[in-house]
């Protein structure tokens, strides 16, 4: 439909569109702009719904459909009847049967914030003639990203189901959605005075099976699917029904939209609220957002709030919340509880006036890739990091990207120069979905991996069992720095003062040249520096002097010995009486200590076997640094009698009424062991906020217990 040169053109344009300012416009100015956003407009349609391959996000979508929606609103002369604001969207695939919704399947407007939402409550109140202090009872739902569709039952059974096609006409995918274990074949609507009805939902795939289809495919060298959206909806389309089965489809359903009983009656006036037509629908088998969390949320799915302020506390507890839930959804719908309040809204042609969507910040947004810098972190890893155009991005301006490996960068076929989708997962960190290699111009470049280190031009090795090329000279200027701002950071030797930047500083001073030198700083001239003073540099002396006392194992995950991590370096630490003791250790004998794998301990032995690691470490203790056990580093005894012995035991999440540390110890005084991840020999995980893959893991699992972090408290209170 379109060529490689039009599409270009049409993205180009977008961006332009998108970064426009837009005024009020009037006159040729306006029917021109409006012009433009049709063209680019119907072209993301096509690539969302025909090609299944967005290359703008959805936020971005949304602007210019709201751009576009202005000026007709302001120009309304201009408004043609093939407008995209004069229909809901269009999905329709031409070698499907088309068939007619029972009832039009309208789209939802969109709202960003609490003001939006708030003016929704008042756009309601007055449709429906209430006080402007009165409370509107609203039911809010999570806003599933997937594949919509109509669902028809009649005389209790499934006999047509469509995709949302341009809200008046469907694809025909009855064989496919039978296909769906998820949705009966029968139901009684019968037994409640129904001889037909239509169901509204979405057909969803998990976030964990959407992984493993997407493996697969790599292994099978075939087109990764940008996200679990897009493998839903080409899932629906599938020729053969058996290629849709194997997708791991699934469907939630979330409305009722038409019901008639034997008569030809409205069912639908029986009910009062929308509540209780979607409490039927459970009742008859349905997979329906439920108000009980699930085992390990800590929010329900749907909430029936009395007015627009729960609507808002529960949209923003949903907005934190959304990676944990193991569905892609994009935001939550709120609608009007009460069907007679509904009716009083009315809807409009695009639109229903009862109903609204609260967005989520948008996580994907396509940008260019300027550049690729290669950096050294501080066990010698080289890592490529893309320079892109700063984008926003989930509430922040994204401008560099790890692109990790040489493997990845491959298997994306990712260049200098292309256009490419970027994520923020977890809204936390973002990463390059793919590039958008249609849109190429020519002028991109491959990126080539260094074969020496861009810092100090040792030739790069790479090991056998890593991804990753690493520079093995350990005196590389930036492994050394990057080795300093470890030693000192919160985790390690936590030196309050000396964060990155001031390390930085000292070292660009000469002052600094190894680990050692932390430890003798001249605190007269740091006191002399612009920005410091007296009373900065005897902060900093002090902080110094504490981080000396340090238990070892602190001491030892500070030396950023490849793989040791906090948990590896308390083990060993409860070993021996100081940590030279280390360097007469063979092989063997670290491998006697549980969760000390062969990797691991090649790994510290190598270290200690290094005399220059040795000399450091000399030096240190010479300096006042202990490298003696403290009590902390000692075993803790086992409780043989406490409520938790012969129990692991592992945390993960923000707890919010403990440290990390504190949590550990009660565990430790109650008699269990401490794990160091999850595995089938795990007996307990303590959830707290935001708990990610650890959590997704022991459920997969199903033989971990879950506690919340208040049910931890109280099975171990005196």
């Amino acid at each position: 439909m379109y060529s490689t040169t039009e599409q270009r053109t049409l993205y180009e344009l977008s961006k332009k569109l998108l970064y426009t300012p837009q005024a009020d416009l009037f006159g040729e100015e306006a029917s021109h702009r409006a012009e433009e956003l049709r063209q680019v407009i119907r072209y993301h349609e096509w690539r969302y719904y025909v090609q299944n391959a967005p290359v703008i996000s959805d936020f971005e979508y949304d602007q210019l459909y709201k751009q576009l929606e202005a000026i007709e609103r302001q120009n309304p002369e201009l408004v043609t009847p093939d407008s995209p604001t004069q229909r809901v969207g269009k999905d329709l695939v031409e070698d499907f049967v088309q068939v007619p919704h029972l009832t039009p399947m309208l789209s939802l407007d969109n709202s960003y914030n609490a003001d939006d939402l708030n003016d929704f409550d008042e756009q309601v109140k007055k449709l429906c003639k209430l006080d402007k202090d009165a409370d509107v009872e609203y039911c809010v739902e999570p806003k599933f990203d997937g594949g919509t569709i109509a669902i028809v039952y009649e005389h209790d059974s499934l006999v047509r189901a469509a995709t949302r096609g341009n809200g008046f006409v469907g694809d025909d995918i009855t064989l496919n959605i039978k296909t769906l274990k998820s949705v009966p074949l029968r139901a009684s609507f019968s037994k409640h005075g129904i001889s037909k009805a239509e169901l509204r939902g979405e057909t969803l795939i998990r976030k964990d099976i959407f992984e493993k289809i997407n493996k697969k495919r790599q292994e099978a060298g075939e087109a990764l699917f940008a996200n679990p959206r897009n493998a839903a909806t080409g899932g629906l389309r599938m020729k053969d029904p058996k290629e849709t089965a194997v997708r791991g489809l699934e469907a939630f359903l979330y409305q009722l939209g038409y019901a008639i009983d034997h008569e030809g009656g409205n069912v639908l006036k029986k009910f009062s609220t929308h509540d209780e037509s979607i409490h039927l629908l459970r009742q008859l088998g349905f997979k329906v957002p439920l108000h009980q969390p699930e085992p390990g949320n800590h929010l329900e799915e749907t909430k029936t709030c009395r007015n627009i302020a729960e609507v808002i506390d529960f949209c923003q507890a949903w907005q934190d919340f959304r990676d944990e839930y193991p569905y892609e959804i994009d935001g939550m719908v709120v609608k009007v509880n009460s069907l007679e309040l509904q009716e009083r809204c009315g809807s409009t042609s695009h639109h229903p006036r009862w109903a609204i969507a609260f967005k989520f910040k948008a996580r994907q947004a396509t940008t260019r890739l300027r550049d690729v810098e290669f950096q050294v972190g501080k066990t010698g890893a080289i890592t490529p990091v893309a320079k892109l155009e700063p984008v926003p991005l989930a509430g922040v301006i994204v401008q560099n990207v790890s692109l990790h490996n040489e493997e990845f960068i491959r298997s994306k076929d990712i260049r200098i120069g292309d256009q490419v989708l970027v994520e923020r997962a977890g809204d936390v960190i973002p990463y390059i979905v793919k590039s958008l290699s249609e849109l190429r111009t020519g002028d991109e470049r491959e990126i080539h991996y260094p074969t020496h280190c861009p810092v100090c031009q040792s030739e790069l090795v790479k090991p056998e069992d890593e991804a990753i090329w690493r520079c093995e000279n350990a005196e590389c200027e930036a492994q050394v720095l990057a080795r300093m701002i470890f030693h000192t950071s919160k985790h390690a030797m936590d030196i309050e003062g000396l964060g990155e930047s001031t390390i930085e500083k000292f070292y660009k001073l000469g002052w600094l040249h190894s680990i050692a030198d932390l430890y003798r700083l001249d605190y007269e001239k740091i006191a002399q520096l612009e920005g410091f003073g007296e009373k900065s540099a005897t902060n900093l002396r002090n902080a110094v002097e504490k981080a000396k006392r340090n238990p070892i194992h602190r001491l030892l995950h500070s030396l950023s010995i490849h793989h040791l991590g906090r948990k590896g370096s308390t083990l060993l630490a409860a070993e021996v009486g100081h940590v030279l003791d280390l360097k007469d250790w063979d092989l063997e004998k670290y491998q006697t200590i549980k969760d000390i794998g062969p990797v691991l301990a090649q790994n510290v032995f190598n270290f200690f076997q290094n005399p220059h690691n040795v000399e450091l470490l000399e030096t240190m203790e010479r300096l006042g640094v202990n490298l003696r056990q403290t009590d902390e580093d000692k075993k803790a005894d086992v409780n043989t009698e406490g409520v938790l012995y012969g129990k692991s035991i592992l945390f993960t999440g923000t707890l919010s009424q403990m440290t990390r540390e504190e949590a550990e110890k009660r565990a430790a005084a109650a008699g269990a062991s401490i794990a160091s991840g999850v595995s089938k020999h795990l007996s307990i995980l303590v959830v707290g906020e935001k708990a990610g893959s650890k959590l997704k893991k022991a459920q997969e699992l199903g033989t971990v217990e879950i506690w919340s972090e208040q049910a931890f408290l109280e099975k171990t209170k005196d």
